[in-house]
């Protein structure tokens, strides 16, 4: 049983560090991040000037657009922090499905569209993927229970992931 609530720790700490990172990067989008960065020029093929003369209002917009993607990771960041932090521990069934798909739809999906961009940033942004999943895995090894018993046990007591 000590095996697997030191799984479970780390699982909710690994998640809790994704979770830091999502506030993190919505705070990078909403604050700080450019509207076009250098590998955005080199993948349109064309100078800021061009963009800018071509497309007068595109700056304006990606500025609106990047407002939106950093509230969405930085809520997704806290909602996460939460969900290791209070429902974890909990075993509500149901909780690995969640995980994992939520894992998938963020840092996986981001990660993947990284590499298919050729992005400056694709190996930086792989680290939270994998972190992701080496927490999901943890989870799911740390919340299997190891004996029928005790699996009837918490069955009785609520249930299971």
């Amino acid at each position: 049983m000590k095996a697997q609530s030191v799984y479970l720790r780390f699982s909710k700490w690994m998640f809790v560090a994704c979770g830091v990172w999502l506030v993190g990067l919505g705070g990078y989008f909403l604050f700080v991040r450019p509207q076009l960065l250098p590998e955005d020029l080199r993948y349109m093929g064309a100078s800021a000037t061009q963009v800018e003369s071509l497309l007068p209002h595109l700056l304006a917009w990606l500025r609106n657009v990047f407002t939106v993607m950093g509230g969405f990771m930085a809520g997704c960041g806290v909602l996460l922090i939460f969900v290791a932090v209070r429902v974890m521990p909990q075993y509500l069934q149901g909780t690995g499905v969640v995980l994992a798909c939520t894992g998938l739809l963020t840092v996986a999906t981001m990660s993947w569209t990284n590499f298919m961009l050729d992005s400056d940033f694709k190996w930086l942004l792989l680290v939270p993927a994998i972190t992701w999943l080496l927490a999901f895995v943890s989870y799911k090894i740390g919340s299997t229970p190891v004996h029928p018993i005790a699996a009837v046990r918490q069955t009785k007591q609520g249930g299971r992931r």
